[in-house]
């Protein structure tokens, strides 16, 4: 993503330390971050999801392109520095060659993600717990319908 990091080179820089939050799940906000340097932990439920020191990786352009509030929780691990467009939309719709690395970004990771899931099913087949697995890659793969409702249809707290 050094690319994306040339081309949001003008936006003004915020610094984070350890501990401060960035983005809360469920806020709504229009900003979009570009990291240039440091950590930040990704949670999503109250559950750790990931951690990203990938100078160049964007923060808030789910719910932007979404129009939804803050899909996670982001919280700096370690002292850093992100790249901050207040109005992010606005961003977006001004600069397509950054609108367009967002794109392949997420491309990307969804890519990883079904790709994670598809070697799950042939490692385990249908095993238990993981026989919705090609329901997920099948919602993944063809998903063209209403907006997606965060949660699960699950039981909420199983006997395993």
């Amino acid at each position: 993503m050094d690319e994306l990091l040339q081309r949001t080179a003008g936006l003004p820089e915020i610094t984070l330390a350890v501990g401060d939050t960035l983005v809360r799940e469920g806020e709504s906000g229009d900003g979009l971050w570009i990291l240039v340097s440091g950590t930040l932990h990704i949670s999503k439920a109250g559950m750790a999801i990931t951690s990203i020191s990938r100078p160049g990786a964007a923060i808030g352009e789910i719910s932007l392109l979404l129009n939804s509030p803050y899909t996670a929780t982001v919280v700096a691990g370690a002292p850093s520095i992100l790249r901050h467009a207040a109005d992010g939309r606005a961003l977006l719709v001004s600069e397509p060659a950054i609108t367009r690395l967002i794109a392949a970004g997420l491309a990307e990771r969804l890519d990883f993600a079904t790709t994670y899931l598809v070697d799950l099913k042939h490692q385990y087949g249908d095993a238990p717990g993981l026989a919705m697995v090609s329901e997920v890659l099948d919602q993944l793969t063809h998903r063209q319908g209403p907006a997606a409702r965060p949660g699960s249809v699950r039981e909420p707290n199983p006997d395993y």
